[in-house]
């Protein structure tokens, strides 16, 4: 049994340069990959492709390892098993906006994110017309109003299944809680995230974004999210639970991606009640699914040594080049170099002005 964790975390310094050094948890991504580019490497000389990842998921550009749009994976996902989902353009009539989403059925409050992005970029909820006509005519590009699931568990399901078989393997679960402060009834929502151990590493930021919200005092015990982004790169909790693992669990993902007919290697980002109801297949929604980009980040947060995170890693990077030389001899080709590259460049581009307007 799966307990949602509703107490405040204990203080903690921030890390200091020797901790960042020596832990490899703390590193950026391209320092903890780099020695391992020689491998990488390998399956693009035995792929003789630079793109082989792109073949690893057939129903998602670019195999899901940069720039795909959320729009384009839903369709493969069972009706139902996402939130309601409007798609709005940037520029659009506000009021078409406002109607579209009424029509929809969607009711504040909701949560919006770019149709195409990554890490949480420009996530946000939105309480009321004033806050989404804000958002819309400040987000520069097509973006997603989305139903807020509020269910108690949020899990990263990392799942994968050779094209060739009927079942798969889920090879980790990441058990994700949302960043948040909890009021003492003395201390103002600023005072709360500058005395938060991770909110405070990103004062400004949720400083800017809750900036309505700073002198609000919360009552003792009262929770409050910072961010609904819950991700690593977004202070979230992580727990490794993939002892949680097992033959039910693992048959209702593969449903899932016998479904889609072309998601065999990727995380599915969750929530639910409980991993007890979603083995059974009931209250739950998939927010996302990640493909050929996804990172077993079960790996962080439970003990594992810097070869240990490296042996996961060259795991999930082996059966990721087993599924897409497997789907390539079977009518789904690698991407030619410069058709790659050029979508690259233009995804980078993309992902840069996110970064400038978040």
């Amino acid at each position: 049994m799966l307990e949602q964790d509703n107490t405040a975390p204990k203080p903690a310094k921030k890390p200091g340069f020797f901790e960042k050094l020596t832990n490899w948890e703390h590193w950026p991504a391209e320092v903890l990959y780099a020695p391992l580019a020689p491998i990488w490497l390998w399956y693009i000389i035995r792929a003789r492709s630079f793109w082989f990842f792109t073949a690893s998921n057939p129903n998602i550009e670019f195999g899901g390892y940069e720039g795909e749009a959320k729009t384009d994976v839903y369709p493969f996902i069972p009706e139902g098993f996402y939130p309601l989902t409007v798609l709005v353009k940037a520029g659009d009539n506000f009021d078409t906006v406002k109607k579209n989403i009424a029509d929809s059925g969607l009711e504040y409050p909701f949560i919006v994110k770019p149709d195409v992005g990554r890490k949480g970029l420009l996530f946000r909820k939105i309480d009321n017309d004033a806050q989404l006509l804000e958002y819309h005519n400040y987000c520069p590009i097509n973006y997603l109003a989305q139903a807020l699931i509020d269910m108690p568990v949020e899990l990263g399901v990392f799942y994968v299944r050779h094209p060739s078989q009927q079942t798969g393997k889920i090879t980790g679960i990441i058990h994700r809680q949302a960043l948040e402060v909890y009021g003492d009834g003395v201390h103002n929502l600023r005072d709360l995230i500058y005395k938060h151990p991770y909110a405070s590493l990103r004062a400004e930021e949720f400083c800017r974004k809750h900036e309505e919200k700073l002198d609000w005092t919360p009552a003792p015990q009262e929770r409050y999210v910072l961010s609904y982004a819950v991700n690593r790169s977004r202070g979230a909790r992580l727990k490794n639970v993939s002892n949680e693992a097992d033959a039910e669990l693992t048959a209702f993902f593969d449903k899932l991606s016998l479904h889609s007919g072309g998601f065999y290697w990727g995380r599915y980002d969750i929530k639910c009640t409980s991993i007890e109801d979603l083995k059974k297949g009931v209250n739950f929604a998939i927010l996302e699914y990640n493909g050929a980009g996804a990172s077993p980040s079960h790996m962080y947060h439970c003990g594992m040594s810097l070869f240990q995170a490296w042996g996961v890693i060259l795991y999930h990077w082996k059966l990721l080049y087993e599924v897409c030389a497997w789907n390539n001899k079977h009518g789904h080709p690698y991407w030619p170099f410069w058709k790659g590259l050029r979508y690259l460049r233009a995804v980078n581009k993309h992902l840069a002005l996110l970064d400038q307007y978040d």
